[in-house]
C-alpha cells in the first residue's frame, strides 16, 4: 500500500487552529467582555448616561444598542463553536446555525459628530468589542478553511507569516 497519495493531501489547519487553545482564550475575552459591558450599562453607565447634553445621550443610546447587538451575536457565535470544540454540535450543523448569526452591527468608521463626547469607558468598550469581532470573523474564515485576510506585506513573506499567526492566535494586550 502506498502512502506518499495521503501525504500529498493539504492538512486543513484552520479547523485545528480554531479548535485549539487560541478560541479558548477569544472565548474567554469574549464572554468577559459581554460581562463586563452588561455590569457597565446597568450600573455606572446609567449613572453616567444621565448627565450627557441631549445630543450626546442620543448617540450614547445608538451606540450602546450597537454594542449590544454586536456582542449578543458575537456570544452565539462563540457559543456554537464552543458547542463543536466540545463535540455537542457537528461542525457543519454549527455551520447551518451560524449563517443564522449575522453580524449586522459590525464595526463601521468611528468617530462622527459627538463620538468623542462619549463616555471614555464605553468608548473603550466599542473598541474591545471591534477588536473581538475582528477576531472572531479571522476565526470563522478558518474554521470555514479559509485564510485571514492579509494585512500587509508580499504574500507568503515573513511579515505576512506573522500577520497570519497574529489574527489566528489574537493580540497580545498591549
Amino acid at each position: 500500500m502506498d502512502d506518499s497519495s495521503e501525504m500529498k493531501q493539504p492538512v486543513a489547519i484552520g479547523p485545528r487552529i480554531v479548535a485549539s487553545g487560541g478560541f479558548d482564550l477569544l472565548y474567554r475575552e469574549g464572554m468577559g467582555l459581554i460581562e463586563e459591558v452588561a455590569a457597565y450599562l446597568d450600573g455606572d453607565g446609567r449613572a453616567e448616561s444621565r448627565g450627557l447634553p441631549r445630543e450626546t445621550s442620543f448617540l450614547y443610546a445608538t451606540e450602546s444598542m450597537r454594542l449590544t447587538t454586536r456582542l449578543m451575536q458575537l456570544a452565539s457565535w462563540l457559543l456554537l463553536q464552543r458547542a463543536v470544540n466540545e463535540g455537542e454540535l457537528t461542525a457543519e450543523n454549527a455551520r447551518t446555525e451560524k449563517e443564522k448569526v449575522r453580524f449586522s452591527a459590525t464595526p463601521s468608521e468611528r468617530g462622527g459628530p459627538g463620538f468623542d463626547t462619549l463616555p471614555a469607558r464605553l468608548r473603550d468598550f466599542i473598541a474591545r468589542g471591534d477588536r473581538v469581532f475582528e477576531r472572531v470573523q479571522q476565526f470563522d474564515r478558518l474554521e470555514r478553511g479559509g485564510m485571514p485576510e492579509q494585512t500587509s506585506g508580499a504574500e507568503g513573506s515573513i511579515s505576512d507569516q506573522l500577520a497570519r499567526l497574529k489574527a489566528a492566535f489574537g493580540r497580545l494586550k498591549q
